[in-house]
């Protein structure tokens, strides 16, 4: 899956197209969708996106909360976490949205994402003993 050109990070360096070092994503005026169940990882999520210039639909914590969410502007990305509320499993819905055209990037504390999900980025969330609230 390639994403399109303007979430490459940061400025361009003079050895092409990749970036030197980690800046801001250029999101402004993109639609993303977040589909989290834990609530602080939402929030987070949503508002850093929000601050970015992006359009966010969500969070859903489930699965039939999709739909009613994506049916007025399609996202261009959505941001998945695999288990969900209640020990729901985000596969089917992973298939809804990929059937749709809505790339996927899976937001997920498992260390390895499942080999039935594919076509699919992953980002792995980083488990903090702390939580800053």
């Amino acid at each position: 899956m390639r994403l399109p050109n303007r979430l490459v990070c940061g400025p361009q360096s003079s050895m092409g197209d990749r970036p030197n070092s980690v800046g801001s994503l250029n999101v402004r005026g993109m639609h993303f969708l977040v589909v989290e169940d834990s609530w602080h990882v939402a929030k987070n999520m949503k508002e850093t996106l929000e601050r970015l210039g992006a359009d966010v639909a969500g969070p859903a914590a489930t699965a039939p909360e999709v739909p009613g969410l994506i049916a007025q502007h399609t996202p261009d990305i959505a941001f998945v976490d695999i288990k969900l509320r209640e020990g729901e499993l985000a596969y089917d819905l992973i298939d809804f949205l990929h059937e749709r055209g809505i790339r996927v990037i899976i937001v997920s504390g498992y260390a390895v994402v499942p080999e039935r999900i594919r076509n699919a980025a992953a980002i792995p969330k980083k488990r903090s003993a702390k939580l800053n609230y």
